[in-house]
């Protein structure tokens, strides 16, 4: 998936096969978890009181955790899903729970000890790899198949797409037939600070149900007529309903080009309407207008947040986000997740709140460290990244359930493929159960 982690000092790619990697998700921004009220945020949108959120408690979720284990340790088929990040949810109406994933393993993993003689799962070199995946699970949390990848074709020759958010709704507004629509990065080979992939576009593919068949991909916004790729931007790390329409959250590449932190754009569009191009509006820091050439930041450098930490005033510690956050809501407030920014931000998820999808966003608040799989070196070799939320994962009352993803980070490439081929638990989702409450 877009916008993958990259370190100062080893500013590697992840292993691929056949000259592919498994490009991380790159999540290097944000700042931290004590949010604290300011004057005239009193409601949200829909009128539902807006306060102050801070995450209360968090703990691992090993049952999640373990399900993605039991089913990428399966050797059962030679065709499914082993391992992969931009981890994604969505509840079908069946009851079904549909996982979608960015570049993604599959094929066998073998049973510990590995070629090393370490006690980890691990696949061999000639595993396949592809640009994006989907694994369907029961009503019961059961992991059960993969479907055939790649979902989303490739756009053309040195492109690829990336799934992104997902949500089932009207085929068109007021219709009553149901279909999938899930967003997709579109993204090219690129170089020099783009040697990830360059951004394109971002597109909407519908897919019929119950069947899961994709119908067809629109693209809803491209991004290759501006000239500078870091100020493309794609939507589509989350969507969430309010009052009628799907409230679409991106960002730019800005990191890409030397910057410390992305900035956070959203969009609206009518609820059945996001594949239809005209009928998108973007944030343009008055309303939401037909343009997304005039689209403004609702939190980074164009618009800087107020608050940090209960210390009032705006500080002056890094602002902003990768492309790859998260945001739900809690009644009336908005909470964004992301990676901290500086020194924690392969380490530390943090969070940002507001009463309404444009802001203004307080923070950054204090973060948590998720841990990484066991028997993983110290910390620094490993990457934590892409906080997703998954509001239709089964949690305790008041619970929210976050997915990171993991990677070996090396100055070496050679390096850092050998450890994610010796311990697939190196690139597969984890997951964390947490509680929101109050802060005043």
């Amino acid at each position: 998936m877009a916008d993958r982690v990259r370190t100062a000092q080893a500013g590697t790619r992840t292993p691929r096969r056949r000259g592919l990697v498994p490009v991380l998700l790159l999540v290097l921004a944000l700042g931290a978890v004590l949010l604290v009220a300011l004057p005239g945020d009193d409601d949200g949108e829909d009128g539902a009181a807006c306060v102050p959120r801070k995450v209360g408690a968090w703990e691992p979720d090993e049952r999640t955790t373990g399900e993605f284990t039991r089913y990428g340790d399966d050797q059962a088929r030679a065709d499914d899903w082993t391992g992969g990040d931009g981890t994604h949810s969505v509840r079908l109406p069946d009851g079904r729970l549909l996982w979608l994933f960015s570049d993604s393993y599959l094929g066998q993993v073998h049973p510990p000890p590995n070629l090393s003689g370490q006690p980890h799962a691990w696949r061999d070199q000639s595993a396949p790899f592809v640009r994006n995946s989907a694994v369907v699970m029961s009503r019961s949390g059961r992991l059960e198949r993969t479907l055939p990848t790649p979902v989303f074709p490739d756009p053309g020759p040195g492109q690829w797409r990336w799934p992104v958010a997902a949500k089932v709704e009207p085929r068109s507004p007021g219709a009553g037939e149901k279909v999938l629509r899930v967003l997709l990065w579109s993204r090219s080979t690129g170089t020099g600070p783009w040697i990830y992939g360059t951004p394109t576009a971002t597109e909407v593919a519908t897919m019929s149900l119950p069947d899961l068949r994709v119908e067809g991909i629109t693209k809803v916004s491209d991004q290759s007529g501006v000239q500078d790729p870091a100020h493309r931007v794609l939507y589509g790390t989350a969507a969430l309903d309010d009052d009628g329409h799907t409230y679409v959250f991106g960002g730019n590449d800005g990191k890409a080009a030397a910057k410390s932190a992305s900035d956070a754009y959203v969009a609206r569009v009518p609820d059945g309407g996001l594949a239809d191009p005209d009928a998108w509006r973007y944030w343009d820091g008055k309303r939401f207008a037909k343009s997304g050439g005039s689209a403004e930041p609702v939190l980074g450098d164009g618009a800087t947040p107020q608050g940090s930490a209960g210390t009032g005033p705006s500080s002056a510690a890094t602002k902003g986000v990768a492309s790859a956050f998260t945001v739900v809501r809690e009644e009336g407030t908005w909470v964004l997740f992301t990676m901290a920014a500086g020194a924690e931000g392969l380490t530390t998820v943090t969070s940002y709140w507001s009463c309404g999808p444009t802001g203004p966003w307080h923070g950054p608040a204090k973060g948590f460290a998720p841990p990484l799989p066991q028997d993983t070196a110290p910390r620094t070799d490993a990457a934590v990244y892409n906080p997703q939320a998954h509001p239709d994962v089964a949690a305790g009352k008041g619970r929210l359930v976050l997915s990171y993803d993991v990677n070996w980070l090396d100055a070496t490439p050679q390096v850092a493929a050998s450890h994610v081929t010796r311990n697939v638990a190196l690139y597969r989702p984890r997951f964390v159960q947490l509680r929101l409450m109050r802060s005043d």
